[in-house]
């Protein structure tokens, strides 16, 4: 019996699809199907994929062309499953021409005539086209804008605050009712205070929202919004890139799987380093303070790992004009655990994450926050483990493509969860309050 493999992704599976099965069954007497997991097509940059691999391996079963289906996880996999089913020919598409001549000290190689002017790049591009706004300040969105141009289907109409920035690449820069009036959706990384009211604003007209945290002061707001998107049938999603993150997510599983044992302790760091002149004139110069930049990033982990039902919790910050907090930690007392969140806004500090367990603990270095690696140690250091997972980019563009995949799917996916979303807007309130604040 003379067998085929082949592999793909097979996303929005269509009749180019089709073709290169069809030719590939007919090179032998049995083919077998590689589809590539999730994390693999992620880890490769390929993040514009909008099936999950459950619905892409239905739709490859359903052909009936497929006499086996298996999972694509790792690279050097092909090398492998040709060797354990004894694999004879290995078939891909002709675009793919010269890429896996290696694998001819294996097996045949064949490579397929692809179906002209047929694509999942162009189907995508078609049902998913999307017009998108961007709410904030130039320095802050450049690097979205940058990111999401090759990302199918999403155009970027037009800004609101940013004014005049070379890096955006001359877009257009209308007033709030305006841009939204514009677009199906908008991503608002503003000034805190000005948060609530636009998203709030958007969601009435039926646009859907991608916001960095917080999006509102306060637990009752945050609920407010959540309730309007599902009244008006949007998308609100939080907008921060490192939920996004396939590493991250990955950590989080782990640790939540006991991999570590029980959660005692969660340490988290952001900060970033500024000119005290620039500091000092942060007024005229809407410079966000350690709170307005980093807090969210650094209270996400803690509440994902050990929830919201804390017992106990106190904020230290060291303030200019008693408003502008240079650096601020946070401590929260757990039933059977702690957690310290540090961030500073011209205070520079090591960047980590570490997570204590009773059978081990996970480290991720600075900056953890772009999380493309981590380690799970052990007291015998020969158990520890490596993960690297490659973020592409700023890691912008996985926040993107899952918020315009939850909306094409008509349903928020949720990456941060609802509790944690209104529990960070509780304890900015708290910070802006100073309730449960000492200043030094």
């Amino acid at each position: 019996m003379k067998k085929v493999i082949t592999y793909g992704t097979f996303d929005m599976l269509h009749q180019g699809h089709l073709n290169i099965l069809k030719r590939a069954k007919a090179l032998g007497d049995y083919l077998i199907v590689g589809i590539t997991s999730d994390d693999f097509d992620s880890r490769r940059g390929k993040i514009n994929v909008q099936q999950s691999m459950m619905e892409r391996v239905e739709g490859v079963k359903e052909t009936g062309l497929a006499d086996q289906i298996i999972i694509e996880e790792y690279e050097g996999q092909k090398i492998d499953d040709i060797n354990r089913f004894g694999v004879d020919i290995f078939a891909i598409g002709s675009d793919w021409q010269g890429k896996f001549d290696y694998l001819s000290e294996f097996c045949k190689v064949v490579y397929l005539e692809r179906t002209k002017g047929i694509s999942s790049t162009q189907i995508r591009s078609k049902n998913n086209h999307l017009k998108l706004g961007l709410v904030g300040k130039a320095k802050r969105l450049w690097k979205i804008a940058n990111e999401a141009i090759s990302i199918n289907g999403l155009d970027i109409v037009g800004t609101s605050g940013a004014g005049y920035d070379r890096r955006l690449k001359k877009l257009d820069d209308y007033s709030f009712e305006e841009l939204i009036e514009k677009v199906d959706a908008v991503f608002i990384e503003s000034d805190i205070k000005n948060r609530y009211e636009q998203i709030k604003y958007s969601l009435e007209r039926g646009k859907h929202v991608l916001c960095y945290l917080p999006m509102a002061i306060g637990r009752s707001q945050q609920h407010e919004l959540l309730e309007i998107a599902k009244k008006n049938d949007c998308v609100l999603m939080s907008g921060i890139k490192t939920a996004y993150s396939t590493a991250y997510y990955r950590l989080l599983l782990m640790i939540k799987s006991g991999e570590i044992g029980d959660v005692a302790s969660i340490e988290t760091t952001c900060t970033s380093l500024d000119e005290v002149s620039k500091i000092k004139n942060y007024q005229k110069n809407d410079i966000w303070s350690a709170m307005d930049a980093w807090g969210a990033t650094a209270l996400m982990p803690i509440f994902q790992i050990l929830g919201t039902d804390y017992v106990d919790s106190m904020i230290v910050s060291k303030k200019i004009d008693g408003y502008f907090d240079l650096f601020t930690k946070m401590d929260f007392v757990y039933k059977n655990a702690v957690a310290t969140a540090k961030i500073g806004k011209g205070v520079k500090s090591e960047g980590e994450m570490i997570v204590s367990g009773t059978k081990g603990y996970a480290y991720v270095p600075s900056p953890w926050w772009k999380t493309d690696y981590f380690e799970i140690r052990y007291e015998d250091q020969n158990r520890n483990k490596r993960f690297f997972y490659e973020l592409e980019g700023e890691g912008f563009k996985y926040e993107l493509v899952n918020f315009l995949r939850a909306i094409n799917h008509g349903r928020t996916l949720s990456y941060t969860g609802n509790d944690v979303l209104e529990e960070i807007s509780n304890v900015y309130e708290k910070f802006y309050d100073g309730k449960d604040v000492r200043t030094i």
